[in-house]
């Protein structure tokens, strides 16, 4: 199947969303210089990030039709096999495109190697274009990266590149049933969040951090720090803060799931339960008294271009 046309993904710059919240670039440097903030640094993150865009859209206009369409018009726009996916920006929109796109090749580009680590981002302004070239003529490499959902006994579902989180929306604990491996528990805790590999450096290593960091005071030895290795086929889920009490059971903490072995989550929260994926709170399905998720990994993949 030919490619035929390029899609830009973007997000707004932290400038751009200061201004569409002050209505002017004055009123928001005041804003932020009246805090004690450097607003030239949010000049010059908007200046490089459209220099580089800039040059992306030049190259590509030589070679191939494109159009470009911003982080929040994902879920609706229809993405097709006649495409090639250039993403331009920080890892998390690469997280964020990936589950909508269903293996249309995503060319990552990172637009600020200074400031962004860009461990999902092979590609910069400078050398994008030949990964372009190789993708139009079907002689690229690339790694498929597996997606985790999450579906509703009423059939909502949503999918997540990195993580799901399911829980409460405010501070206050998520109230459910548990059911994991043949066994059963009630939990109240912060929430759940569920790993794909591709996400087993964010979210997820910040709850392996905080248990490696409490240790000093459970153990009298100072045992290696070990983080398990995820397979491409594996999800890993953990309990944020689970709480013992009468009613409720701390031993189903963690896990894995592969192929058919699932997690199902019962609500007990009879409002503000929420499943949201990749860290976009705005996006989310309500999961309130009497839904249930089964959670996995998806028949869904990404297809994201490496270099060679």
């Amino acid at each position: 199947m030919s490619i035929e046309y390029a899609i830009i993904v973007k997000n707004k710059t932290r400038l751009e969303a200061l201004i569409e919240r002050f209505n002017t670039k004055a009123q928001a440097k005041f804003f932020i210089e009246r805090s004690g903030g450097n607003f030239e640094d949010y000049e010059i993150e908007h200046q490089n990030f459209h220099d580089s865009l800039s040059l992306v859209q030049r190259q590509l206009s030589k070679l191939i039709k494109n159009k470009i369409i911003e982080r929040n018009f994902l879920p609706s726009f229809l993405f097709n096999k006649n495409q090639v996916i250039i993403v331009i920006g920080q890892d998390g929109l690469v997280a964020n495109t990936a589950k909508y796109v269903n293996e249309v090749p995503i060319v990552a580009v990172n637009p600020d190697i200074g400031r962004y680590d860009g461990f999902l981002l092979p590609f910069n302004p400078g050398n994008f274009i030949g990964a372009v070239e190789k993708v139009i003529t079907n002689n690229f490499k690339s790694k498929i990266a597996i997606l985790a959902e999450a579906i509703l006994n009423d059939g909502q579902r949503i999918l997540a590149f990195n993580d799901l989180f399911i829980g409460a929306s405010s501070h206050v604990s998520a109230r459910y049933k548990i059911s994991y491996n043949n066994k059963i528990e009630e939990h109240s805790s912060s929430g759940i969040i569920v790993s794909t590999k591709a996400g087993s450096t964010g979210w997820l290593s910040s709850i392996f951090n905080m248990t490696f960091g409490m240790r000093k005071f459970i153990e009298k030895d100072d045992t290696r720090k070990k983080i398990v290795k995820l397979k491409d086929n594996q999800l890993l889920f953990a309990v944020r803060e689970p709480f013992q009490s009468k009613k409720t059971q701390i031993d189903l903490n963690a896990g894995i799931l592969t192929g058919p072995i699932k997690l199902v989550l019962e609500s007990y929260m009879p409002t503000h339960g929420v499943i949201f994926s990749d860290g976009v709170e705005a996006d989310f399905l309500n999961f309130n008294s009497g839904a249930i998720a089964t959670i996995g990994t998806a028949k869904e993949k990404a297809k994201l271009v490496v270099r060679d």
